[in-house]
């Protein structure tokens, strides 16, 4: 629900009713995963997606049933060997989705609309909800804000609510969505509940060092793969506004002066493409010792050479160095600016996701990963 946050705290805020049907598990070869959600108003005006295109009309017209009736309902889909083509994933996937009417007399819609607000804010929020357990229970809500604060609840008893905000105060600070088993008064004891945690966190940042043509490349497909991107250069008659529209930061700084005194976290991807020494080595010695997912040199593999060399008499151990990606990319034999930054983003995903890289073509690897791969600290650079 979180995934289409925006129009539906517009929808919201319009004061629209509406059902969300949202993914809360999957399997096989499922092509969206839990969280992801499509929600359908009283106009049946349709927002998301929960399959790719898979089952969405059987899902519609469940949102359309839960806006008649307000009754939360659980439903799983999944492949049918009879029929192909018959209402189902023929991917070969399942799917379970929770659907959830949120209309204005329902006690829980202050409580998603809370969730909705922050997470269209780009701050970070995360909301529970019921998948299964007494029917009491099912349509209710509670969301938790980063300080641990909450709103809403299930009513059934205080433990269970304290219990369900810890936990998804867990969920929020690793920036997880899924599902949680626990008993009815909040211990792993009784009669199970399933929880769906759905987690809403700002986007990552992609710091691109070098206001360079490729990087006004980079920055829109960063800003396509959902990235906070900030681009600094310590030159500031490249370092403009009119070269670089899409940013959503540009610094006019020394590299490393900057990446000193900027936030950055294990999800912050740093793409260096100065392919300058006095630049790139004092950068990379503070980057390669920082805990962030990605960072990437550019440069000719002659350039990658003596950066290394360099970085090494700047006291860079062997183990810190092997966490650098460069050349940066993947080998996609790119030449242009735009095909040097879908290479380096190409390699940004596979990085995050666990993904090797190799074609899919004649592979027997999952074309879908479980999750988000634990980041490696790997860094990058394209020839």
């Amino acid at each position: 629900m979180l995934d289409i946050a925006e129009e539906l705290n517009r929808w919201v805020e319009q004061g629209r009713d509406f059902a969300v049907a949202t993914v809360v598990a999957v399997g096989g070869s499922a092509p969206r995963r839990p969280g992801a959600a499509l929600a359908v108003d009283t106009d049946g005006t349709a927002i998301g997606s929960v399959s790719g295109g898979c089952v969405e009309g059987a899902v519609y017209e469940l949102c359309e049933q839960a806006l008649r009736d307000g009754e939360t309902v659980l439903e799983r889909f999944g492949y049918s060997d009879e029929d192909a083509f018959a209402v189902g994933l023929t991917c070969g996937g399942i799917i379970d989705i929770l659907v959830t009417p949120v209309r204005a007399a329902d006690p829980a819609r202050p409580v998603l609309a809370s969730a909705l607000t922050a997470a269209a804010r780009g701050e970070a929020a995360a909301v529970a909800r019921i998948v299964s357990g007494p029917a009491e229970l099912l349509g209710r809500a509670l969301t938790v804000r980063p300080d641990g604060s909450h709103e809403g609840g299930f009513g059934a008893h205080p433990e269970l609510d304290r219990t369900v905000a810890a936990e998804a105060g867990a969920f929020l600070d690793a920036g997880r969505t899924g599902t949680l088993e626990i008993g009815e008064q909040g211990s792993r004891c009784g009669a199970p509940l399933t929880l769906l945690i759905e987690s809403s966190v700002p986007p990552p940042r992609m710091i691109v060092f070098g206001a360079i043509d490729f990087a006004s490349a980079l920055v829109r497909v960063g800003k396509f793969l959902g990235h906070h991107v900030t681009v600094c250069d310590a030159r500031p008659v490249f370092a403009t506004r009119a070269r670089f529209p899409e940013a959503d930061e540009i610094v006019v700084e020394w590299p490393r002066t900057y990446l000193e005194r900027t936030s950055v976290d294990a999800r912050t991807v740093l793409c260096v493409l100065t392919h300058d020494a006095k630049f790139d080595v004092p950068l990379l010695e503070l980057a390669l010792r920082l805990p962030v997912a990605y960072v990437g040199a550019m440069g000719s593999r002659r350039t990658h050479l003596d950066r290394n060399a360099r970085l090494r008499e700047a006291g860079v151990t062997d183990l810190e160095l092997a966490r650098l990606r460069s050349p940066i990319g993947l080998d996609l034999g790119a030449r242009t600016p735009e095909e040097t930054a879908l290479s380096i983003a190409a390699e940004i995903v596979a990085n995050r996701r666990g993904g090797s890289g190799v074609s899919l073509t004649g592979a027997h690897t999952p074309i879908h990963h479980d999750g988000t791969a634990a980041p490696t600290g790997r860094i990058g650079s394209v020839a």
